[in-house]
């Protein structure tokens, strides 16, 4: 089974649309999703330079990483990077969750808080 690849791309021009950074990578295969990340909390809804790519697969996600870091897009030269694997919500758990097990697994005996 190929495994699907998920992409950090950073550093974007503000006017670029998910259908032209869609062009650029499709030219190293499938594209499940793209999704550039808006900014929600100043009401603009404009792009925030950067966002992610997920490719169908990690041979051609990888491809389009090193072929495209430090590519020029509207003036601009993109950063691109692996990023971590996106995870269903039955995978994920709240934040206090993780931390707290991760605080208390390292204390040596005797230890007090």
């Amino acid at each position: 089974m190929v495994s699907s690849m998920n992409i950090f791309v950073g550093n974007l021009p503000l006017e670029l649309t998910e259908d032209e950074l869609r062009q650029e990578f499709s030219a190293f295969g499938q594209v499940k999703s793209v999704n550039l990340i808006k900014d929600k909390y100043a009401g603009s809804q404009q792009p925030r330079l950067y966002g992610f790519v997920e490719m169908d697969s990690r041979v051609e996600g990888e491809a389009a990483v090193i072929n495209l870091k430090g590519k020029e897009i509207g003036g601009r030269a993109i950063e691109v990077i692996s990023a971590l694997p996106l995870s269903s919500e039955k995978e994920r758990r709240p934040f206090s969750h993780k931390r707290g097990k991760h605080l208390h697994a390292g204390r040596q005996p005797g230890y007090q808080t």
